[in-house]
């Protein structure tokens, strides 16, 4: 019995903003994707997931969403979308699209209503508005602070004039939470999914998925919170929300799938979303959080595949995303692990150290059993932007924390498509895209790297070519090998063995016969910062 699509798929993320631009305006747009697709198909992705492409007035990159019937003008219509998951398909991608249950816009429509119809209206039990503390209520309700920086509640005016109630937002102010306790909320994301599963997605991918179900009480967070026990992260109540969508999903049968951006450190409570009656696959940040190093890898990647098995899901494997420092970046620096946390401006880089592991650690991720998401770009091993002045950055966590965490604009900057310099087929010639691209890019243009055999691009398409062939019908199965100290290695039972080294040493790969290498190897030696997949001499 051949096993369901999204188990072993390879889905090719696509921001839209940063991927094509068509109409010259220099952001990416809806005809832009259209006209480039052929670039997934040939990478061998076998679906794409867009980013939000709604109506929004940009507070959050797109996620800040205003209409979810609607797509964002700047990048098109209704109808171009249809026809882009329409040529998807003809194409042989099945196409995701992202929904954003934990907040709307304060763009929306609701919003606008709760604030015109007052304290204790319906329309404001939609969202989370509370009196302030304090004799005038001049004080937010408590001390809760958004993921971006500062405060999570804002002030409203209300209809009078006068200073009111607050309102939640955990991210930017523009983003105000909704309550899941309230029945509008519930259906009106009910209908969503069936009007996009109604276009023709294959997948909804779920942002923040662990955040829409808050305590009432609004206690303070605890310093080391337990399972569960966290005021407006993981709580319990979010399970019967995802057994609801995927009652919903299951009506247009059993080829659309949930997937939950599902940031934890409890891999047995990630489980949890993966029941078979909820989320159908999450994505899998722990790997991505690892530093470059065996053990810990090894750690990881067990674990990962352990907690999945005890609810019969697939893993999912990242290297990044468009919220995530790109690999070329974060491998070559001291601190190789990714956490948003501790993103700063101006740490010391090694690139050429960087690319060396990230087409290592690309055979890697692509060589595990389960599903693979690449964000566009990766395949052609783009840095970080880090040279952007503070006029040039859009993201809100730039400004919110007042400059000390950088924010994700430096993975977000346009594609480079062809040319020796900006916007490098991005946009017509001479267009100022809406975040500057480097004038060193014109070899890592796709044009480029289709002509040269050891680009980073053809890497990857040789990857996912040979894992697509390799892996077919062998199931999910692991068995980790020892070779040598600081070499990770494992064999997909009847199809490969991969290797990486992350040691400081090279190693003999004596009788083994190499299917494909990051690098060049010598003498049949794996070299550090290097990965093979290989038929040994079982």
């Amino acid at each position: 019995m051949t096993a369901p699509w999204w188990r072993d798929a390879a889905v090719y993320q696509v921001y839209p903003r940063s991927f094509a631009d068509a109409d010259g305006d220099g952001e990416g747009d809806l005809a832009g994707i259209r006209s480039r697709l052929q670039h997934i198909r040939d990478l061998g992705a076998d679906a794409v997931w867009f980013a939000p492409w709604y109506p929004s007035a940009g507070a959050d990159g797109g996620y800040d969403v205003a209409d979810y019937r609607a797509i964002e003008p700047r990048l098109g219509t209704l109808a171009e979308a249809e026809q882009l998951i329409a040529e998807a398909r003809a194409q042989g991608l099945r196409t995701i699209v992202d929904v954003v249950p934990n907040h709307l816009a304060t763009t929306h429509a609701w919003f606008a209503e709760a604030l015109a119809a007052g304290p204790g209206s319906r329309a404001r039990e939609r969202f989370l508005f509370r009196p302030g503390r304090g004799p005038d209520g001049a004080e937010p309700p408590n001390d809760w602070q958004s993921a971006f920086g500062g405060p999570a509640w804002s002030r409203v005016h209300e209809p009078d004039g006068a200073p009111g109630e607050w309102y939640l937002h955990l991210f930017a102010p523009a983003q105000a939470d909704l309550n899941w306790e309230h029945p509008d909320v519930r259906a009106e994301f009910e209908d969503v999914l069936r009007f996009w599963l109604r276009r023709g997605v294959s997948g909804i991918r779920v942002d923040s998925a662990t955040m829409i179900a808050k305590d009432p009480a609004l206690p303070p967070v605890p310093a080391r919170p337990g399972p569960g026990e966290h005021p407006y992260v993981d709580r319990d109540a979010v399970h019967d929300v995802y057994r609801s969508w995927r009652r919903v999903v299951e009506e247009f049968g059993d080829d659309r799938i949930l997937v939950g951006e599902v940031w934890l450190g409890d891999g047995g409570r990630l489980a949890a979303y993966l029941r078979p009656d909820e989320l159908h696959t999450a994505f899998n940040f722990d790997l991505m959080s690892q530093p470059w190093d065996a053990e810990a890898v090894r750690a990881s990647i067990s674990a990962t595949l352990a907690h999945h098995g005890l609810v019969g899901a697939p893993a999912t494997w990242v290297l990044s995303n468009h919220d995530v420092t790109r690999p070329v970046t974060r491998f070559g620096r001291a601190e190789t692990a990714f956490h948003p946390a501790r993103r700063r401006a101006g740490v010391p880089t090694d690139v050429t150290l960087g690319t060396r592991r990230a087409r290592a650690a690309a055979l890697l991720v692509a060589a595990l059993p389960g599903s693979l998401y690449i964000y566009q770009g990766d395949e052609l091993g783009l840095p970080e932007v880090e040279e952007l002045s503070p006029e040039e950055r859009r993201d809100p966590i730039f400004a919110q924390t007042r400059g000390t965490d950088p924010g994700r604009d430096g993975c977000r900057v346009p594609l480079p498509w062809e040319g020796d310099a900006p916007p490098y087929g991005f946009s017509r010639a001479g267009t100022r895209t809406w975040l500057p691209q480097p004038a060193g890019w014109a070899a890592l243009t796709v044009a480029a790297q289709r002509r040269d055999p050891g680009s980073m691009l053809l890497l990857y398409r040789r990857a996912l070519d040979l894992r697509r062939s390799l892996t077919a019908g062998r199931g999910e199965e692991l068995t980790w090998v020892d070779v040598a100290p600081g070499v990770l290695a494992f064999d997909r039972p009847g199809a490969f063995r991969c290797a990486v080294n992350f040691s400081d040493a090279a190693v003999a790969l004596d009788g083994w016969d190499v299917l494909l290498a990051s690098e060049p190897l010598t003498e049949s030696l794996l070299a550090p910062g290097t990965a093979v997949w290989a038929v040994p001499a079982w």
